[in-house]
């Protein structure tokens, strides 16, 4: 076992942060958290190794709830074009190239080692409809030790025709992914129809009846638009709203992930508050491409649980401090917009949503409480100002400062499940 003595900092509710100066966190030679101290138990301990990161700050690692591994290459193009134009366009020529294995091989590799530089540890990931691309990117992410679940897309109508898969396709690339992992303990797949425009009644059916059989978790998008929000209804004419498209064909679980909800009618909120589906806001996305400000606190206000994505490319970076960061500035404006009558996002907050409540989606992940996976960062947080003499307070400004200032240079470790890197 290994103590990791640190300023330890994590957020068990949403409410809070729980901050323990020069604390420690025991965790076993699984990889699983023991307990938490305050003062050293274990300095006269020969079966406990300390491991000491001074002053440095001790945090859960991030977790991605909605990312797009092949528009890797892509990041910040095209930000100045809304969601269809910058699909048709940019996004689905590049993920055309996944054809390749080699070219798949290179940007993967790329953005694996890239979410382990920004600290995420675990994600949700879009692939393409490319079944051995797909393939390769689990082994990327097992070979890396870190989490995932990986998405093969299903898209069968209203996209290039090197990008569409039959239904037959789509079921059968999502159970070879299936078999293909089970042996990997962080990766498995996750059913992954794109978004209801591109995937016929016959894909949203097929792919809802495989997720309950296989008990396997989903991921699509909702409400993204109002011009997409006008499509699906032209295309799904009895459906009530677009969450209740999926509804309808049985895609809206507790395990399922939800991107962006920016424009959710009255029924959509209903469909998402009977179901217990999971909300991934991702508002730089959301703000590059001009689709606007989603209602989170009226989504949790309503009950809804609402995590963090990046949503690379759509987003512009892999970091999701920065999502926090914007989370928090969007929220503030849609308060400005209500005339303060919508309180905005508090760090604690979004620290939350990426934290323990993305970490859920894998198991007990994201926090520091006895029985969590040992996911973590150390942080080299710079002081420039102090605002009191309270440790609590000192620490709260470093991780503040840190959110909106630091660099990735400043994450001098990185844990998953207790593998260092």
């Amino acid at each position: 076992m290994k103590a990791y003595r640190g300023n330890i900092i994590f957020t068990p509710t949403c409410e809070s942060f729980e901050i323990i100066p020069g604390g420690y966190i025991l965790v076993d030679d699984s990889g699983v958290i023991a307990g938490v101290y305050t003062s050293d138990a274990f300095a006269h301990s020969d079966e406990i190794e300390v491991v000491d990161f001074g002053n440095k700050l001790l945090t859960p690692a991030m977790n991605d709830l909605h990312v797009h591994a092949p528009q890797f290459a892509n990041m910040g193009i095209a930000m100045d074009v809304p969601l269809l134009l910058w699909l048709n366009k940019y996004t689905f020529p590049e993920e055309a190239k996944f054809a390749d294995i080699d070219y798949a091989r290179t940007i993967y590799t790329q953005f694996v080692d890239e979410l382990v530089k920004q600290g995420t540890m675990r994600a949700a990931v879009f692939a393409t409809v490319h079944t051995p691309a797909t393939l390769l990117l689990a082994d990327l992410f097992h070979q890396k030790g870190i989490g995932a679940h990986i998405g093969l897309v299903g898209m069968d109508r209203n996209s290039p025709d090197n990008l569409c898969n039959q239904v037959d396709e789509a079921i059968s690339g999502t159970e070879q992914l299936m078999d293909y992992t089970k042996d990997y303990p962080l990766v498995n797949a996750i059913v992954t129809p794109r978004f209801v425009p591109s995937c016929s009644p016959e894909m949203l059916r097929a792919l809802a009846q495989q997720a309950n059989a296989l008990e396997l978790p989903i991921q699509s998008h909702l409400c993204e638009t109002p011009n997409e929000i006008k499509w699906v209804k032209e295309l799904e004419p009895e459906a009530l709203s677009y969450a209740d498209v999926y509804h309808r064909y049985g895609l809206l679980t507790k395990n399922t992930l939800m991107a962006h909800c920016v424009y959710p009618s009255d029924v959509d909120i209903a469909l998402l508050q009977q179901t217990g589906t999971t909300i991934v806001h991702c508002p730089t996305s959301n703000c590059n491409l001009t689709s606007g400000i989603a209602p989170i606190r009226q989504l949790l206000d309503a009950g809804i649980p609402v995590t963090l994505g990046s949503d690379v490319a759509a987003g512009h970076d892999l970091s999701m401090f920065q999502v926090m960061q914007s989370a928090i500035q969007v929220s503030k404006l849609n308060s400005a917009l209500h005339n303060r009558q919508i309180a905005s996002l508090s760090l604690p907050e979004v620290f939350y949503m990426a934290t323990k409540l993305g970490g859920s989606f894998f198991g007990k992940v994201g926090s520091f409480e006895p029985g969590y996976e040992f996911d973590a960062l150390v942080i080299d947080s710079d002081v420039v100002w102090q605002n009191s003499e309270n440790a609590h307070e000192q620490l709260y400004t470093r991780l503040e400062r840190f959110v909106y200032h630091g660099n990735v240079n400043q994450i001098v470790k990185r844990f998953c499940k207790g593998k260092e890197f």
